[in-house]
């Protein structure tokens, strides 16, 4: 992949711009094998799941700079000053197709974006999400609710500007801090949930709910977990850190029940949303301190990267659960996991390329009681 704004040094963000993408591959399975040696010397890698080099990302979140009339849509310099990327060639062409109607939209409407340095201003970021079927969700989020109102009377523009928009919301983040987004969510549209077809099951997003931004690998990853699932033969499963429900639907099967765990009460409503024949159940908890019955034969945990922490590995390592699946975004989490769960031992592992251009890897290693 060849970038313009790498090569003008104006967004440093994709650090192996200009590796070829087998060698990208090829470095981050060497990466998650090294780092796995010591915990699961027998580990057997499947072949990696690719990814496209370019044009894979299905989720913006630009940084609106600039000044009222001429916003930026893209990232920050060092200086706090805007840098436009709506030429970026990471975003899936349908997304990227929203980013100049929706930079003229503010700019008409004369949105103030949020200095930095100085602490002043309203609107901070557009969060966008493009589904597989070419339908967006679109977060304003705003400082205060100063511009609200007129957010909600130029509704019906927006709409007309980006017919694709399904729900648009303001988020309200009044705090000076490196976070994305505030408590308070402002639904403007009649529909609240985005539909994403992924793997073999739709999926409905909610503006806070996460998802991975590369659908085609998501897909993959969750194809993976199905296949184990169905070899292990389970006839319970439980989700923990279930999200909108990706695991535990394609876990899904006649006669097996299937338990997901969130502590998102908005995730659990759109994961139960989501389900339908044999649908599983979802419940909002701490997927450390959860009591749940009946108990599992199989586990998936797809934990931030923190990973499942000593308490959860303790857990399961003395669980009645005869397998886990653990997708991890952080191999050295994972590894320090996997060393506190020594009665089950890891038996196959898979790489997935959720993020070509950059050194950050997704892997899912399944593990069987010893």
């Amino acid at each position: 992949m060849q970038c313009d704004y790498f090569d003008a040094r104006r967004c440093r963000s994709c650090t192996l711009m200009g590796t070829p993408y087998a060698e990208q591959l090829a470095a981050k399975q060497h990466r998650a094998a090294t780092a796995l040696v010591d915990v699961a010397p027998h580990l057997a890698w499947l072949d990696p799941a690719r990814s496209p080099a370019s044009h894979y990302r299905n989720k913006a979140k630009l940084v609106v700079g600039g000044r009222t009339g001429n916003p930026t849509l893209g990232i920050l310099d060092e200086r706090g000053r805007g840098v436009d990327l709506r030429r970026c060639g990471l975003y899936e062409p349908g997304l990227a197709a929203t980013f100049d109607p929706l930079h003229r939209f503010v700019a008409d409407l004369a949105m103030e974006p949020y200095d930095v340095p100085a602490r002043r201003g309203q609107l901070k970021y557009l969060i966008l999400t493009h589904s597989p079927d070419g339908e967006h969700l679109v977060r304003f989020v705003l400082r205060s609710d100063r511009h609200l109102a007129d957010l909600r009377a130029a509704l019906p523009r927006l709409l007309a500007d980006v017919p694709s928009a399904r729900v648009v919301t303001v988020n309200l983040h009044p705090e000076h801090k490196a976070v994305l987004e505030g408590d308070t969510e402002v639904v403007l549209t009649e529909q609240t949930l985005l539909p994403m077809r992924v793997g073999d099951a739709t999926l409905l997003l909610g503006p806070r709910s996460f998802f991975q931004t590369n659908t085609a690998v998501a897909g993959a990853l969750y194809r993976q977990a199905k296949e184990w699932v169905a070899a292990a033969e389970p006839g319970v499963v439980w989700d923990l850190y279930c999200g909108v429900g990706g695991f535990a639907l394609h876990a899904a099967a006649p006669g097996r029940t299937v338990l997901g765990v969130e502590t998102s009460l908005d995730a659990v409503e759109a994961a139960q949303a989501s389900a339908s024949v044999d649908a599983p159940t979802f419940v909002v908890g701490d997927a450390t301190t959860a009591h749940l019955s009946p108990a599992p034969d199989l586990v998936v945990v797809n934990p931030p990267r923190r990973g499942i922490g000593p308490e959860l590995a303790a857990w399961l390592d003395a669980s009645p659960a005869t397998e886990v699946l653990y997708s991890s975004c952080n191999v050295g989490s994972l590894a320090r996991d996997l060393a506190a769960m020594p009665s089950l031992q890891p038996v196959t592992g898979r790489v997935f390329d959720m993020f070509p251009q950059t050194p950050h890897t997704e892997v899912m290693v399944r593990l069987q009681r010893r």
